[in-house]
């Protein structure tokens, strides 16, 4: 692939850059922008929404027939490092978690009448919206085989039973996906789950609890969910029954893929921090940075960086030519959540004390790089498929496209 950027592409992304060092970045230092789960206030998040839609750089991955950028997975890469430089970043662009993947997804694969009615409030930023399918144990995480939340068809309704945890921004959406086996057959891998719409107000289910945990939350946190007789009507299927693990596929792929992007912008800000603090920081008669051992990490940081961001871009053009990538997309996804981890420690480290306090963003970055190797799959379960594919492919896994 050729990793120079379209100039308009790159014009945007230089915009983006712009917007959140002057309108993003001063809200992170006053504690009032923040709600009591440490992400910006709902209300101040839409005020920033409406200033971003007004400088053209709002719902980079939607069409803009819809009130999008309409930009490629290549472009939203760009865009998406760009906009995480702040923690804010993303959800004032609206461009983060859950969102973005649930949008996409609608995208591609709803009818038009259910884009108009589920997706184009998401999109105007409305509703916020959840994607539920993780199970308590003994149900379905990163195996969807597992699935024990049922729909049952009776009609023109499908009757829903089941629990769902770790469902993330549930406390504050509106609009729900809802993934659930429609197949008896417990031996049924392929056809076993569909997917449904539902709307928050809609009776036959609740939200349990919203589970605490080290944080900083999304909006909406991470929630468990109990299904008691929640009735939908079929019009609100999604895609055909027995097409669930393609919803799925639709939905986690290029949602992995856009968590990196967003990450590795993170994980600049990390570097950057550093870099700033260990200029002007002297010990023992020296600058932080003219120190070997400094150096050493920032350059091995440095490093781990650019491999990440060639594997996202990578991962993006293939999704952009068709390619489900799903080899690219896990090694992305291996790499930057690992990446991030570590621009946080080590500029945490660098920072010393003052980074281990609040008076830096590092230590919420931290606590939220700490969830990067768990979501969308863990990090085991990724070099798993790594491992399956070396074993069928052999050699031809490093193959070059040609």
């Amino acid at each position: 692939m050729d990793f120079t950027l379209d100039p308009q592409v790159d014009a945007l992304r230089l915009k983006v850059r712009r917007f959140i060092a002057d309108e993003i970045v001063p809200l992170e230092s006053d504690r009032a922008n923040y709600n009591e789960y440490e992400n910006i206030r709902m209300a101040l998040r839409d005020e920033m929404r409406a200033k971003a839609r007004a400088e053209g750089i709002y719902a980079p991955q939607m069409p803009k027939e819809r009130g999008g950028l309409g930009l490629p997975m290549v472009g939203q890469a760009a865009f998406y490092e760009e906009a995480n430089r702040s923690i804010f970043g993303p959800c004032c662009l609206n461009c983060s978690a859950p969102d973005d993947g649930n949008m996409r997804l609608l995208s591609m694969a709803a009818r038009e009448d259910q884009k108009d009615k589920w997706l184009q409030p998401i999109i105007d930023g409305e509703v916020n919206s959840s994607f539920v399918m993780t199970e308590p144990h003994p149900g379905g995480g990163s195996d969807p085989g597992m699935m024990l939340t049922r729909a049952e068809r009776k009609g023109n309704m499908w009757v829903v039973h089941g629990r769902k945890w770790f469902i993330s921004g549930a406390d504050t959406a509106g609009h729900f996906i809802l993934m659930a086996r429609t197949d008896d057959n417990p031996e049924e891998k392929r056809r076993h789950l569909t997917a449904f719409l539902f709307h928050r107000d809609q009776p036959g289910w609740r939200i349990l609890r919203r589970i605490e945990n080290m944080g900083p939350d999304e909006h909406g946190g991470i929630c468990e969910l109990e299904f008691d007789g929640l009735e939908i009507h079929d019009s609100d299927r999604l895609m055909e029954v027995g097409d669930g693990l393609k919803v799925t596929q639709i939905r986690l792929g290029p949602a992995r893929l856009t968590h990196c992007m967003r990450w590795l912008g993170l994980a600049k800000r990390c570097m950057e921090i550093a870099a700033a603090y260990t200029a002007t920081r002297e010990g023992f008669g020296i600058r932080l940075a003219d120190r070997e051992s400094v150096q050493l990490k920032m350059g091995e940081l440095a490093h781990d960086i650019q491999i990440g961001r060639l594997l996202v871009m990578n991962a993006a053009w293939k999704l952009d030519q068709g390619d489900y990538a799903r080899k690219e997309v896990s090694m992305a996804k291996v790499h930057v959540a690992d990446t991030l981890h570590k621009a946080a420690d080590v500029a945490i480290q660098l920072n010393g004390a003052r980074g281990y306090s609040k008076d830096t963003i590092l230590e919420w970055i931290y606590r939220y790089a700490r969830c990067a190797r768990i979501v969308d799959g863990a990090s085991e379960v990724h070099n798993m498929v790594l491992a399956r594919f070396y074993a069928k492919e052999a050699q031809d896994f490093w193959r070059w496209g040609v």
